[in-house]
């Protein structure tokens, strides 16, 4: 009986670090302001199959991501420029920035220089 216990145990901690191994954690700055925009951008971020988990912190503006290494980073990015949040690698349009809350609308030029300047068509 003993044997069958720690059988299943070790299992369990052999698959928990399966599906750790396959998962990937990426940082990066998503524009907002409040908790509405919290919950935007999270929600958008987790709309993406794949993606585990996603915090965003209001007062760094950080976003953490986890996610299976066959997701795109850029559909996440993606996801959340969608729904008015600009990110390094995609800018929301101005319509949909436009039709933010009035709380949640962040000042677009706070991206500095070097995070525009990354090659990327907005």
């Amino acid at each position: 009986m003993k044997t069958k216990v720690l059988s299943l145990v070790a299992m369990f901690f052999l698959g928990a670090i399966t599906i750790f191994a396959q998962s990937k954690t990426e940082e990066f700055k998503v524009n907002g302001k409040c908790e509405m925009c919290q919950n935007r951008i999270q929600t958008a971020a987790l709309s993406i199959d794949g993606v585990k988990t996603a915090n965003w912190d209001v007062d760094s503006k950080m976003l953490k991501v986890t996610f299976d290494k066959k997701v795109d980073i850029h559909k996440v990015h993606k996801a959340i420029a969608d729904v008015g949040h600009d990110t390094k690698m995609h800018k929301a349009t101005d319509e949909t920035y436009a039709n933010l809350p009035g709380c949640c609308k962040y000042d677009r030029d706070a991206m500095g220089k070097h995070e525009k300047e990354d090659g990327h068509k907005h």
